[in-house]
């Protein structure tokens, strides 16, 4: 949105045409002001923009229209050289922009190995597994730094089971059978992330990816708890994620078939209690309350980057109504972020979450290494056609959350409206 926190990677000169300015008038009816380039006050290659009021929703979203009720409305309409003749050619010229992109990318994808594709992530999480048992025999040591190394080891490697693995076998990119995927799914999202994975890819890849930074949909708007003021959201509300995701599951087998709903118990218990019977016999813990708080100190280990990376990559970008919504390639180009490469954040949480999140967007059924490879590709093809490519770092995106709370996580983001486009 603003230019002051969404930096552009190498912008070119008429990158501003997609990125709305904010207005904060709370006007009841604002009408519509437009400027024409170099006319009066308007300057050659800025984008006429104006603010309109909200329209009602359809009444099949009611979370959506509680949203617009309360919403802005920003229009940005292109420079008429920019607006296609009619509607169609504007469709027409999304769908080439992307079909070539597309093509670009397959390029790439049909090249690559069978290592390339599946095999980095593949031993990535095995190496995970394999490094379970010395970190669960760390903690039998008296030693304090090797009782912490076993702490951070176990930690490291839950996260890199329960989110680049989950993440992965949700999406089907560990491997190209259909039968193996949903075991991998299974294995990952119910026993190693206690969450039911039927609703991990309902909520993930239909509902978030397919309506990307839509309103009340794909907006992110799960991790919005407009109850907890900025510091306990930001510091201490991640502790209370490895207590959360196992409760909010259990509330969740109400909705589900009972065959299912008894599979997603049974691999959900499986998975708690293999973790406590581990310490217990392993690690050689003597209580079960010292083995239930260690679980919930490895299992937090890096819940606060998980947390502020979830919000950082979307909120505070363009949010669009369900009506309104522009084409894919301009959608996940406005309304997805890039954050740089972290080492630890890209082994446990994988490429295609933290730096090449533009890129698993646009293809959610890449590798977190293929995401990687193409990351050069779609950068390059991005900025080829003046579309946005957002990248910003992790610290520049928490200062901003911190500094600017009430405007992202408990208003109502403003809607963007992207008129005129090709």
């Amino acid at each position: 949105m603003g230019g002051s926190y969404l930096r552009v990677s190498s912008p070119p000169s008429c990158i501003y045409r997609f990125l709305p300015q904010r207005f904060w008038s709370r006007g009841a009816r604002c009408p519509v002001s437009t400027v024409t380039p170099g006319v009066g006050g308007g300057r050659p290659g800025v984008p006429s923009q104006g603010l309109t009021p909200p329209r009602h929703a359809p009444a099949r979203a009611p979370h959506l229209a509680q949203c617009l009720r309360y919403s802005r409305v920003l229009r940005v309409v292109l420079s008429p050289m920019e607006t296609a003749p009619d509607a169609p050619q504007e469709s027409g010229g999304a769908q080439a922009l992307l079909s070539e992109l597309e093509a670009r990318v397959q390029d790439v994808v049909r090249a690559s190995s069978w290592w390339e594709r599946h095999g980095v992530d593949c031993a990535i999480l095995a190496l995970s597994l394999l490094s379970l048992l010395p970190g669960f025999l760390c903690l039998r040591s008296e030693n304090v730094l090797v009782f912490v190394l076993g702490i951070t080891i176990l930690g490291v490697c839950h996260y890199t089971l329960t989110v680049k693995g989950s993440h992965l076998a949700t999406h089907g990119a560990l491997t190209e059978s259909k039968r193996w995927s949903k075991i991998w799914a299974l294995f990952f999202v119910e026993v190693c992330t206690a969450f039911p994975a039927e609703y991990a890819k309902y909520g993930h890849v239909k509902i978030h990816h397919g309506y990307t930074n839509v309103l009340g949909l794909g907006d992110s708007s799960t991790w919005r708890l407009p109850c907890l003021n900025r510091y306990i959201y930001m510091f201490l509300a991640p502790l209370l994620i490895p207590i959360i995701t196992p409760v909010v599951a259990v509330a969740r087998l109400s909705n589900m078939e009972l065959r299912v709903a008894l599979r997603t118990l049974g691999l959900i218990s499986l998975g708690l209690y293999s973790h406590y019977w581990l310490l217990l016999n392993v690690s050689g813990f003597k209580s079960p309350s010292s083995a239930l708080a260690c679980m919930l100190v490895t299992r937090s280990l890096l819940a606060h980057p998980f947390l502020h990376v979830n919000v950082f990559q979307h909120i505070g970008l363009p949010m669009f109504s369900r009506d309104k919504k522009p084409r894919r390639i301009h959608m996940m180009s406005l309304g997805v972020l890039n954050l740089p490469r972290l080492p630890v954040l890209d082994w446990a949480f994988g490429h295609s979450i933290i730096s090449c999140h533009v890129e698993h967007h646009f293809f959610p059924r890449l590798s977190d290494n293929m995401c990687l490879k193409v990351k050069p590709v779609v950068s390059q093809f991005l900025q080829e056609k003046q579309l946005p490519y957002n990248e910003d770092t992790y610290l520049a995106r928490f200062r901003l959350f911190l500094n600017q709370y009430e405007e992202f996580m408990v208003q109502a983001p403003p809607i963007t409206e992207l008129v005129g486009l090709q």
